[in-house]
């Protein structure tokens, strides 16, 4: 019997949630110039509106991807959407610093968790040699979501005005939300799409995903090097990554002296590139190192940041920009990937954890930069040099970072505490 291929469906709905994210935390910073002419704030009051999300989208990751972790991804990804399609819409009522800070920061927590069950979701239901591939299509489709939205939302804004455009956007979160309801399972074994072969060929994902009598604790497990590491390489790509969908619009057109409309259309190449470049490490050979593909990209992107300060042409500097976004993406399905196999059953909170701290960067980095602005009156070069810096940190940590040898010690311990073969807990 030929193996039936709804867990193709289930990637489709990743990637649609993955987008849909990325669209409706992106818009905002199109919205930075008439949000802060209507309600009269400053760079240094923008920074911290930016980076409202990034710390609530920190706090509560780990919460997040505990609970789908032990209650299953349908209920918690479904709770997760409704909650932060409410405070998109919501944001377009905002009438002051206060009021604005306090809707971002819950339309973060609103969406913690989103990527962490989605990589949980996948594990669950794709064997490994196919989840790689599927996040990196996964953060191709994202990063080419999000290079789509600033003119998208642009053309939004001017239409509409920019508090019904984050309206609109907060409705398509609602539709996914119907779609998800009717058609995902948490258990393969109990869609009725799959059948027999398909359930078969899944089976040693399920084991992956299942919990196991003698396994670690959770939070033993947070505290290993490995997963120190692995999130600390994070903190460092997100602190360059938020630069991209907080400031990047900004710096066009003051630090480069460009128009709106030729800003957002160049705004559009990091994430473009971005999207490639994941794309480019879910279909690179298997016997290329995962690990040296980290590494090299990390390497490649602090150069490129570096340079680009000295590049005077702002196209040959965004086209810098966008290859350093490239090889910075080159790492992101290992990344997410060595949360499977560093997590096992745990998988989402590991994720979570990575995420968490990656967010944390993402309230730090828009917050420092807009506090370098401020009082270096504009020194765009030095918040760039701070990048690349962070960049370097996260090449050396793949140094150390080995997540197959991780999951072969998971393995072996489990093992011993089950009396399960290990050929039965490799997927």
């Amino acid at each position: 019997m030929k193996a039936s291929r709804t867990r193709y469906s289930i990637v489709i709905l990743a990637i649609g949630l993955a987008v849909l994210s990325y669209v409706q935390r992106v818009a905002i910073s199109e919205a930075a110039g008439p949000i802060s002419r209507d309600l009269r704030l400053s760079r240094e009051q923008m920074g911290l509106i930016f980076g409202a999300f990034g710390l609530a989208y920190a706090l509560f990751e780990v919460p997040m991807g505990l609970l789908g972790d032990r209650r299953g991804v349908r209920r918690v990804l479904t709770q997760i959407v409704l909650a932060w399609s409410a405070f998109t819409a919501l944001t377009g009522v905002a009438w002051n610093v206060g009021s604005l800070y306090a809707i971002r920061f819950l339309f973060g927590a609103g969406e913690a968790g989103c990527f962490p069950n989605l990589t949980r979701m996948l594990s669950a239901w794709l064997p490994a040699r196919e989840r790689v591939t599927a996040q990196s299509l996964m953060w191709a489709f994202t990063r080419w979501g999000g290079a789509a939205t600033p003119p998208l939302a642009l053309l939004c804004i001017h239409w509409f005005g920019w508090r019904w455009a984050f309206v609109g956007f907060a409705v398509l979160g609602l539709v996914w939300c119907a779609v998800f309801l009717l058609w995902f399972r948490d258990d393969p074994a109990q869609h009725r799409a799959v059948n027999a072969a398909e359930r078969r060929m899944l089976e040693a994902s399920r084991v992956l995903t299942t919990h196991h009598a003698g396994e670690r604790h959770w939070m033993s497990l947070l505290l290993t090097r490995q997963v120190a590491v692995l999130v600390v390489q994070y903190f460092c790509f997100s602190y360059v990554w938020y630069f991209y969908i907080t400031w990047l619009p900004t710096y066009l057109r003051q630090g480069r002296g460009q128009s709106p409309e030729r800003a957002a259309a160049l705004a559009v190449l990091p994430l473009l590139f971005g999207g490639f470049g994941s794309l480019a490490s879910g279909l690179a050979p298997a016997r290329l190192s995962r690990r040296a593909i980290a590494f090299c990209g990390f390497l490649a992107t602090a150069i490129l940041l570096f340079a680009l300060t000295h590049i005077r042409s702002v196209v040959a500097a965004m086209l810098a920009m966008g290859v350093a976004s490239f090889s910075s993406d080159l790492t992101m399905p290992i990344s997410w990937d060595a949360c499977v196999e560093i997590g096992g059953s745990y998988t989402a909170t590991v994720a979570a954890a990575m995420n968490m701290l990656g967010n944390f960067a993402g309230f730090i980095a828009p917050v420092l930069g807009g506090v370098l602005l401020q009082r270096t009156g504009g020194d765009w070069n030095l918040l760039i040099d701070t990048m690349a810096g962070a960049a370097l940190v996260s090449a050396l940590c793949w140094l150390y970072l080995d997540p197959e040898k991780a999951r072969r010690e998971r393995e072996m311990g489990l093992a011993l505490h089950t009396g399960m073969s290990t050929d039965i807990l490799s997927p």
